[in-house]
């Protein structure tokens, strides 16, 4: 049975009733550190001192890490006030939508962002150059369209199964392995397809990590005083830290669509990735960067004197 009069029920976060209160009042805290921590960085980093591409790039994230909150923590929160949180057949189809669009996107993101630093410390006498505007932007707009493509095809698949049991999703929002745990049909061949489209997302970008982190690496130890090692290796850790949760959430998650994880375990690890990461990039971001932290003393400094 599939027709826009088709309703599917999510289950929230958890079953225990006793902890629907707490978890509102966390999440709403959740939420709004992560709108506010991410607006903030979008809008320190257009100040005229932070110019360079690495900070386009975290403009970008930022705006990535909002939606991609916002589209999962506010359905979360009508969950936890309402014993079954409906939502419709479209809605399910473009929450999960955004949700990969958004999702495989930041993958290919963090990947630009991985050649940035590459070129930025192998290459630093062209850096200007090889990463100009026009560059950037290309590299953004690419994990854009990348992103579109991945989601399309994903839910389409999903959506083209055929649903005739059970409409409750053990889950908090719309995701691809509780939707295909739903369907009354043989979802081999499909989660064949999305093991596929993982090591597409997630380990194809990952791999272009490496190597750019590889040739970082291999960069610093040639540098001659420890001192001015740790500097430019510093420039990579938020990088590293975010790379490191983000993937690996998200492949302990999609890479076995099926396994014998218990939904609570795959809970927690899409939380990580929807909720979680995006409210501490920007603590990441702003409190292991010194640039960024002298932007925002100075603006500090000038609001006192106003």
């Amino acid at each position: 049975m599939k027709n826009e009069n088709w309703k599917f029920v999510l289950s929230g976060l958890s079953s225990h009733p006793e902890l629907q209160n707490l978890l509102f009042f966390t999440f709403c805290l959740i939420y709004t550190f992560t709108i506010t921590g991410n607006l903030l960085i979008f809008l320190i980093t257009l100040h005229p001192n932070l110019h360079m591409p690495m900070y386009f790039f975290l403009r970008v994230l930022s705006f990535l890490d909002i939606s991609t909150a916002s589209i999962v923590v506010p359905r979360m929160l009508v969950s936890f006030q309402e014993e079954d949180s409906k939502i419709s057949y479209v809605g399910c189809a473009s929450q999960l939508y955004f949700v990969i669009f958004l999702a495989a996107t930041e993958c290919y993101l963090l990947a630009a962002m991985a050649y940035d630093r590459y070129v930025a410390i192998c290459n630093p006498l062209r850096y200007a150059i090889i990463m100009s505007r026009r560059a950037s932007l290309s590299l953004v707009l690419l994990s854009y369209c990348s992103g579109n493509v991945v989601s399309v095809v994903q839910t389409t698949w999903v959506f083209t199964l055929p649903f005739c049991g059970p409409n409750k999703i053990n889950y908090f929002f719309c995701d691809i392995p509780p939707l295909i745990m739903l369907s009354c049909t043989d979802t081999s061949l499909y989660e064949k397809q999305i093991v596929t489209a993982t090591v597409l997302v997630i380990f194809t970008p990952f791999c272009l990590i490496l190597v750019s982190y590889a040739c970082i690496v291999s960069t610093i130890l040639k540098i001659s005083s420890a001192e001015g090692r740790c500097k430019t290796f510093s420039t990579c850790s938020s990088h590293l830290i975010v790379v490191s949760l983000y993937y690996g959430s998200g492949t302990l998650i999609y890479l076995r669509p099926k396994s014998s994880n218990s939904q609570d375990t795959k809970k927690v690890l899409s939380l990580i990735y929807t909720a979680i990461i995006p409210m501490l990039n920007p603590l990441i971001y702003s409190l292991r960067n010194k640039e960024v932290k002298a932007v925002i003393i100075k603006i500090l400094a000038d609001l006192r004197k106003v």
